[in-house]
């Protein structure tokens, strides 16, 4: 019995190796619009699938991250400004995106831009400070997608949209969580929703990689910031030695292999040029290892997991 089912197993994955390296035909005609090519993922991204000969259209926050960008790629790479909370930023993008893909349609869209701080204990934090990071992550994708959908459709073509190993497991307080888990729900229903139209959603969890966006600068002002914005009930309850622990923690966390940044722009990469693309990409063993495990453990258990290994508030039981 037991050789049967390993059998089985092994023809399962032999299978689902050969359907993965089947690759999509004449790439050198498709276009992919990506948002937050400043840096990071979405810049790495936009230079691999250059390399590959893709069309790229590079959406940039900043003219210097565009200028960048543009120096270290060929003229198949096109930049764009777009700031993502802004409908009349997305607007005149779409317009500038259905210049140059004309009735070819979008083959891919890869909603990649995204910030995570402020992030700190929920007390700690204003409802603006959810809102900035919401207004981003989740709304801001949101609204781009509806507006680049019927040219995603025209070619039949594939949605990325970048979450994280923290849509499947709330890790910290703060709206970058919540964020992401929005993302993980809006996907799965565009994902179903799209099916009858040949068009594939597909959605990247990465681990903790090294970006802008978790440089350890960021993570100490970000942390700084909003202790220094709590009220004074707040500090005495959580106490001071609490916010250098959360300082430090991001370099405890961190993975060796956190530079490798190509191990989540592949499965990117793998989701828009594969025939036949992943639902879920989780880059980095942190989250095939341990958040995704723990996401599926008895809420009692993951609690008592974080109670013993996150720092105490001063006057914490």
């Amino acid at each position: 019995m037991w050789l049967y089912l390993a059998v089985l197993v092994g023809l399962y994955y032999l299978l689902r190796w050969y359907r993965e390296r089947q690759v999509v035909s004449n790439l050198q005609d498709k276009y992919v619009f990506i948002t937050g090519c400043d840096s990071g993922f979405g810049n790495q991204l936009a230079r691999q699938l250059d390399l590959r000969g893709l069309r790229v259209l590079a959406a940039c926050l900043t003219e210097k991250g565009a200028e960048q960008l543009r120096d270290r790629t060929s003229d198949r790479v096109q930049t764009v400004i777009l700031d993502v909370t802004k409908t009349e930023s997305i607007a005149a993008a779409t317009q500038w995106v259905k210049e140059r893909v004309g009735d070819r349609g979008l083959w891919g869209l890869v909603n990649n831009a995204g910030v995570f701080m402020p992030s700190a204990p929920n007390e700690w934090l204003t409802k603006q400070d959810f809102v900035k990071i919401i207004d981003v992550n989740l709304l801001g994708l949101i609204e781009v997608t509806l507006s680049l959908l019927p040219l995603v459709r025209k070619a039949r073509g594939r949605v990325v949209n970048v979450s994280s190993a923290a849509g499947r497991l709330a890790i910290c307080g703060g709206g970058y969580c919540i964020s992401k888990y929005g993302v993980e729900a809006f996907s799965d229903s565009l994902r179903r929703e799209l099916s009858y139209f040949g068009v594939k959603v597909a959605i990247i969890e990465p681990g903790y990689f090294k970006t802008n966006m978790t440089r350890h600068e960021n993570f100490s002002q970000g942390y700084q910031e909003a202790w220094e914005r709590a009220r004074p009930e707040i500090k005495e309850i959580y106490g001071e030695k609490i916010l250098a622990s959360l300082i430090k923690s991001p370099e405890i966390f961190k993975p060796s292999y956190w530079e490798n940044v190509s191990l989540v722009t592949d499965c990117m990469e793998h989701a828009l040029t594969s025939c036949h693309p992943r639902t879920r990409y989780s880059p980095g063993w942190d989250t095939k290892l341990i958040y995704l495990p723990m996401s599926y453990m008895p809420s009692i258990l993951v609690d008592a997991i974080f109670y013993w290994s996150y720092p105490k508030p001063a006057k914490g039981l």
